[in-house]
């Protein structure tokens, strides 16, 4: 493995550290069930301090890329069983801003599974702090230069996490948090099109007169509109045959 590692040398140590593993890791330089060195060897190896190495460790392991037993060492895991929803950001470092096919298919699954119901919950349980807040980012949409694209991607964000905000379900909200940092980078490359964005700022406008009317079904058939939409492009890019 020595050959493998060498001296890191960077500003935040125990992150670059943690990125090493995680390519060594997911590109299967490393073997699942594989031990690796003791942390102070790695320690040697890499030209770091303890601390670095162990921090970084933990950092793994809370990903599920690695298990730390005691008196056992630093095991590697199968990300695929024992992986958290954290992973997902590294999967996505890893493939340079991509996802494998079947990881995008299955978060357009779960998107279809919990982003309806948020949208249909919004329409019922919002109250009137959620209408002025979605107001609020309509007005910034509307004002927003459609060359900032950081800007529009924040916008998005902030639609998709209220309505996750005013559906009353604490769980949702902290879902699309998890997902905040995969969601906008795949966001930010379709909305680098500017017909795209005018598209999804319409679809928002709809969503939030559903959700203000309190229709709940109206608000799940724009959310599934906004979604069919994001998936399509998305898929276009993916494949390469982006229009």
């Amino acid at each position: 493995m020595e050959e493998l590692l060498h001296p890191l040398r960077a500003d935040s140590l125990k992150d670059v550290f943690v990125e090493r593993f995680e390519e060594l890791i997911l590109s299967g330089k490393i073997s699942i069930g594989q031990k690796l060195p003791s942390e102070r060897e790695l320690a040697l190896q890499l030209g770091v301090s303890r601390p670095v190495v162990h921090e970084g460790l933990v950092d793994l392991e809370s990903k599920g890329l690695v298990t730390m037993k005691p008196r056992v060492g630093t095991v590697v895991n199968d990300y695929r069983r024992e992986g958290s929803l954290t992973l997902l950001n590294s999967l996505v470092n890893y493939h340079q801003g991509t996802l494998e096919q079947h990881i995008f298919d299955s978060m357009l699954q779960m998107r279809n599974l919990y982003e309806l119901e948020t949208a249909r919950l919004a329409a019922v349980n919002r109250d009137d702090s959620h209408i002025e807040e979605f107001r609020d980012i309509l007005q910034q949409e509307q004002q927003a230069p459609r060359a900032d694209i950081e800007n529009i991607v924040m916008l998005d964000f902030r639609v998709h996490h209220l309505v996750a905000l005013a559906s009353g379900n604490v769980i949702y909200p902290l879902l699309m948090n998890s997902f905040r940092e995969v969601y906008t980078n795949l966001t930010a490359q379709f909305f680098s099109e500017e017909a795209v964005v005018d598209v999804v700022f319409a679809y928002h406008l709809q969503l939030f007169e559903a959700i203000r009317d309190k229709n709940p079904a109206e608000a799940e058939g724009v959310m599934k509109k906004i979604i069919d939409h994001g998936e399509e492009h998305l898929r276009a890019m993916t494949s390469g045959d982006e229009k």
